[in-house]
């Protein structure tokens, strides 16, 4: 028995340092990418918040704009942009991103488009309307979310949808990554807060040519398509955090698996040793 126990013991510490092999590898892997991603996520964010800016300052402190991507309407269909992972092994990465996308829907089967591969399996499996499917989200690059936004604009001006809404991870930091789901349209701002600026003064008044409408219908494209791709890029720099954070997790716990399981080694190869050395005193004695 002491020798099988200590057979099993050293299989399993086989086992254990083989799993933490792959567990470092893939670490290492998610942080070198990691870097990479969130310089570029750090790095779209200035441009995104003029072009929040801009589009706002214009639909809430110009009268009289009029424009199809700010007009209310009765919501019948709603379109869902869901930015996952392409693979697992991220902690709560992926399902986070899905149980807040599943609980702002209404259960009317709403349209949706993908980011990666986890979120078109998700979705194909509980049967809704796939417009479009990204499968990478590491391959996903400015033309690819040009495309998606495109596609959700024309759906949104020939009435087949009445909302878009993306879905996404914030990336805060290397440690901390934040599931967030934006309205994109209509556009909606809080014009009380415009109002409060104009009458207060700090506004300064800007003057668009040819005329703000014009201004507003270059910039609305451009500013839907800039949110579609930051909230990639934010999501790929939270994947592979979530990814290296859960890594460096099963790396140490494999390290405390690894030093119990010798402990262990060491108790029974002592316990056969002290049992082999009693049998041979205890022949000895029967001998005399």
């Amino acid at each position: 028995m002491a020798g099988a126990g200590i057979k099993e013991i050293k299989n399993r510490i086989g086992s254990v340092q083989s799993t933490k092999q792959v567990t470092k590898a893939m670490e290492l892997v998610s942080s070198s990418k990691m870097r990479k991603a969130k310089d570029r996520a750090l790095a779209s964010r200035p441009y995104f918040n003029t072009m929040y800016n801009t589009v706002k300052d214009i639909a809430t402190n110009t009268r009289g704009v009029r424009d199809p991507f700010l007009k209310q309407r009765e919501v019948k269909n709603k379109c869902y942009i869901v930015i996952a992972g392409d693979r697992g092994l991220a902690g709560g990465y992926n399902s986070n991103i899905f149980k807040l996308t599943t609980a702002h829907m209404d259960g009317k089967q709403e349209k949706v488009m993908t980011v990666g591969k986890k979120a078109t399996e998700f979705f194909q499996k509980r049967g809704y309307d796939i417009l479009a499917a990204e499968e990478s989200v590491e391959k996903c690059d400015y033309d690819s979310t040009l495309a998606l936004a495109n596609q959700a604009m024309d759906l949104y001006k020939k009435g087949e949808i009445d909302e878009l809404y993306i879905c996404y991870t914030e990336f805060i930091s290397p440690l901390t990554q934040t599931p967030k789901l934006m309205k994109v349209l209509p556009l909606a701002f809080d014009k009380e807060e415009a109002k409060s600026k104009e009458n207060s003064g700090s506004r300064a008044r800007v003057q668009y040519l040819p005329s703000p409408e014009a201004v507003l219908s270059y910039l609305i494209p451009k500013y839907v398509s800039g949110v579609v791709y930051d909230g990639v890029i934010e999501s790929f720099a939270s994947e592979q955090s979530a990814r290296r954070n859960a890594m460096k997790s099963a790396s140490d716990n494999a390290d405390e698996m690894l030093s119990t399981l010798e402990l262990s080694y060491n108790r029974a190869r002592q316990t056969a040793v002290t049992q082999e050395i009693t049998e041979i005193v205890g022949g000895v004695e029967a001998l005399k």
